[in-house]
């Protein structure tokens, strides 16, 4: 593969659950690329098609969902083309996912050393190799006395120690793309903090890609090189981290700015700003701009008319039938 390719390229993505009251479009064909050692947050509110974009990329979506995309690449290998003939062996190993609540994502009956071990033991790494790797990255993590804690179970672990091995399980097999859905709900700030620091400097000495997903726009400012705003299963806004932040173009984006308390400037117990409504549950067609409902500077045309998808030869890109000028005199 030639070094100016992405690491992971996703083409039109589109993501469909069959319910009883109809097809849900989740995911309505996204486009965006994590390069090496990059690191790419999708930020949006619960309900945008987040997690299912991650879940798509690691082969982990239910069987009813309906996946397509022009491009679902990593290194240039296609991954649905994988994932259907079952032969994805990129989990874990070449791709790593860190899931939400570390609770229920780990087995309570079984110990730590084993949910670390178990895996990588599968690809030929004998025990005392894999205990060996698991105890360092422990160690790495933060996990005071690693080699005694190792044969410890969740439940005897504080919840930001929880997601600390998490991280650590998802190190195991030395994989070159990070992906954290929500890394850190439920945790309280100062902890959220130390796990995103903690990302950071993995990311660096690993020289791992990372794709981060959350819904909080105030944690990506310092963690992200690039910021993909998306919004009822579309990207209505990428660009680089200090474009979306200086120079947020959408209206959407523009709410979720408003959202973040700003030191200095935002007075102890008065409100912030909030987006009136909620995400559409996108049951059916979608006709017109799905964010015109929500949108102080909505056009009449925006209830009928798709937004313009409008680039920038620096990557930059935002979808609205508004230009950037009546966006930005907005702010």
């Amino acid at each position: 593969m030639s070094h100016s390719s992405p690491l992971l390229d996703v083409s039109d993505l589109k993501i469909q659950l069959p319910l009883e009251r109809g097809t849900l479009h989740a995911v309505r064909g996204i486009s965006f690329q994590v390069s090496e050692s990059e690191s790419v947050c999708i930020v949006g509110e619960s309900g945008c098609g987040k997690s299912l974009t991650a879940l798509a990329i690691m082969g982990l979506l239910v069987r009813s969902a309906r996946c397509t995309a022009n491009r679902l690449c990593f290194d240039g290998q296609d991954l649905l083309a994988m994932q259907k003939s079952r032969s994805f062996g990129f989990r874990g190993r070449e791709i790593a996912m860190i899931f939400q609540d570390p609770m229920t994502s780990m087995n309570p009956t079984l110990t730590i050393e084993r949910q670390l071990c178990e895996g990588v033991m599968r690809t030929g790494v004998n025990r005392s190799d894999a205990r060996r790797r698991a105890v360092g990255l422990l160690d790495r993590v933060g996990i005071a006395r690693a080699d005694v804690r190792i044969s410890q179970y969740p439940h005897q672990f504080s919840g930001g120690q929880r997601q600390r091995i998490m991280i650590a399980m998802a190190l195991m097999g030395q994989p070159r793309l990070l992906i954290a859905d929500e890394p850190t709900t439920a945790l309280d700030v100062t902890i959220q903090a130390q796990i995103l620091k903690l990302l950071q400097d993995l990311r660096a000495e690993m020289k791992l890609a990372l794709l981060l997903i959350t819904h909080d726009l105030g944690v990506v400012a310092g963690i992200a090189d690039r910021v993909c705003v998306m919004y009822a299963g579309r990207i209505v806004e990428q660009g680089s981290s200090a474009q979306v932040f200086e120079h947020s173009r959408h209206p959407y984006t523009n709410g979720l700015m408003g959202a973040i308390p700003v030191p200095g400037v935002t007075r102890p117990g008065s409100e912030l700003a909030a987006i009136p409504g909620r995400v559409p549950e996108l049951i059916g067609p979608v006709t017109g701009c799905s964010f015109a409902p929500r949108c102080s500077m909505a056009l009449p045309q925006c209830a009928t008319t798709s937004p313009v998808s409008r680039l920038l030869g620096d990557g930059r890109s935002w979808e609205c039938l508004l230009d950037a000028t009546s966006v930005e005199a907005s702010r």
